[in-house]
């Protein structure tokens, strides 16, 4: 009796489903769009074993590409309730791979709030499906960190500090407090000083600040860098300098506790 109950009510929901949403996702008023997208995403998390399948995932990858600011962003955050659950993220492997290029691409999207959830979605993804994101693909969302907006940038902060910056993302590394802000200032300085924009320090500290703030404060382990004389373990010339730069710019926030000039929430994702 169970099965045939529960055959009948999802026998409702597809017909539901093609008589009612298959015709409003492309209705004419974003707001209707939005919903869909929105509802669907609902359904994929609380019964997954009927929704999310990629013949009900397709639906959110071609709405990612809709005109409209507000359908967009909610395809966005449908999406993050999915990968941000390793459980779902697992059924997700289709989807990424047809679809991760726009997502990636979204970065930039001309909305700043769009920007914003697409980053955080990528960071999700990197979290509970790593494998999916290639050095490539993450090298569009590094440079993020030096643009003007910085809820944009505090978002791509987060995901380089995740990716690149964090000690504690070697699964089988043993702590250490000291030697781990070590490790996050020698990996700090290579993705500094290979991104060539040296009179930026201080957007780059701003970024991190939310995640990192803590590591950037620690004097010590700062001062302790430069004080090694040039060695196998000592810093370069331009190790050091870009060290000092980062430091000057970490003193700066501690004192004025805020963005440097020009950053703020910005209207457009333009690059420095």
């Amino acid at each position: 009796q169970l099965q045939e109950h529960q055959e009948e009510i999802e026998n409702m929901m597809n017909a539901i489903f093609k008589g009612v949403f298959v015709h409003r996702y492309r209705d004419v008023v974003p707001e209707i769009r939005a919903i869909c997208m929105e509802e669907l995403g609902t359904w994929m998390r609380s019964y997954a074993a009927s929704f999310l399948t990629d013949g009900y995932l397709k639906y959110i990858g071609w709405t990612l590409h809709d005109k409209q600011r507000e359908v967009r962003l909610q395809c966005v955050k449908a999406l993050q309730g999915l990968y941000g659950c390793r459980g779902t993220a697992a059924h997700m492997e289709l989807f990424t791979s047809r679809f991760k290029t726009r997502m990636v691409s979204m970065v930039l999207d001309k909305e700043p709030d769009v920007a914003v959830e697409v980053v955080k979605l990528l960071t999700l993804m990197l979290e509970n499906m790593a494998e999916a994101l290639t050095e490539e693909d993450c090298q569009n969302v590094y440079p993020v960190v030096y643009v003007s907006s910085r809820a944009l940038a505090s978002a791509a902060g987060l995901f380089l500090y995740r990716r690149l910056l964090d000690p504690e993302r070697e699964v089988d590394r043993e702590p250490s407090r000291n030697g781990d802000n070590r490790t996050f200032f020698q990996s700090l300085l290579a993705f500094f000083i290979e991104s060539e924009l040296h009179e930026h320090a201080a957007y780059l500290v701003d970024s991190l600040w939310d995640c990192a703030g803590p590591r950037l404060r620690d004097w010590e382990t700062i001062s302790a860098l430069l004080l090694e004389e040039s060695s196998a373990e000592g810093l370069a010339d331009r190790q050091e300098k870009a060290l000092v730069e980062i430091l000057a710019a970490s003193v700066v926030q501690v004192a004025e506790g805020h963005p440097p000039v020009g950053r703020g929430p910005a209207k457009k994702v333009t690059r420095l």
